[in-house]
């Protein structure tokens, strides 16, 4: 491997911030602007107190930070990775290939059912729709450079869009192309733990922690269009919210 002193640089040791602090603040900024990728392995600690010169101390101190930030995982008996976590901004409504992309990843999607129908009870009095009312069912797994993220499971009215088969890689996409794009949406978030299929279909574990996202989109006019839930592995996801004090 080659050694990140070299594409990074050696540490300074004559500012004001101890070494440690140092090391990490460079860690820190090759993973920002993506020298060290999502997933990748960092050097052992032995390697990176030899490549920095400084004690193992140092170094673990260094990682122990950015691990707490969630920069970094570890994993028993195979050392440090870069997190592949995403945070999701909870204030803004977005699409899961519009968040993807953002982060300079590549969305794509496993269809697991594509389906006509009408409103089941559950759907008719979250969209306020008759029952009978025909919707577009779109059930697939989302991923992110070929690794899966989430499960999402989405009933659209069906005059929102043209066919069945508008719907390609994104949703909104297809929603916005038909006009029908979703201005504003009511979100629950829910913690759960992920059943034995989900788990299976997410390449996680059965019990590990999950998050379970509820929306309702809206059009201008206040008409519910989309109702879907979405199931995300809780340990790459993190939902984010800017907040502010009323004034």
């Amino acid at each position: 491997m080659t050694s990140l002193a070299k594409t990074l640089g050696p540490l300074d040791g004559r500012g004001n911030l101890p070494l440690y602090q140092e090391l990490q603040r460079m860690l820190r900024k090759a993973i920002s602007s993506r020298v060290l990728g999502q997933d990748d392995a960092l050097p052992s600690e032995r390697d990176l107190a030899t490549d920095f010169a400084v004690s193992r101390i140092t170094v673990r101190k260094a990682l122990d930070g950015l691990v707490a930030d969630g920069l970094l995982v570890r994993r028993q008996g195979a050392g440090n990775f870069v997190s592949a976590r995403v945070d999701k901004n909870f204030s803004k409504l977005t699409s899961f290939s519009e968040d993807m992309r953002s982060r300079g990843r590549t969305p794509g999607s496993v269809w697991l059912k594509r389906a006509t129908g009408t409103v089941t009870p559950e759907e008719a009095l979250a969209l306020r729709l008759s029952p009978g009312t025909p919707v577009y069912r779109f059930n697939r797994i989302r991923c992110a450079d070929g690794a899966p993220m989430a499960l999402e499971c989405a009933t659209i009215v069906a005059t929102a869009l043209p066919s069945i088969e508008a719907v390609d890689t994104s949703l909104y996409e297809a929603l916005d192309l038909a006009g029908k794009r979703p201005v504003r949406a009511l979100q629950r978030l829910r913690a759960l733990l992920l059943t034995a299929e989900q788990a299976q279909l997410l390449k996680a574990k059965t019990g590990d922690a999950g998050l379970l996202v509820e929306r309702l989109g809206s059009l201008s006019d206040g008409r519910a269009i989309e109702f879907s839930q979405s199931y995300y592995r809780g340990d790459i996801y993190d939902f984010v919210a800017e907040l502010s004090a009323s004034t």
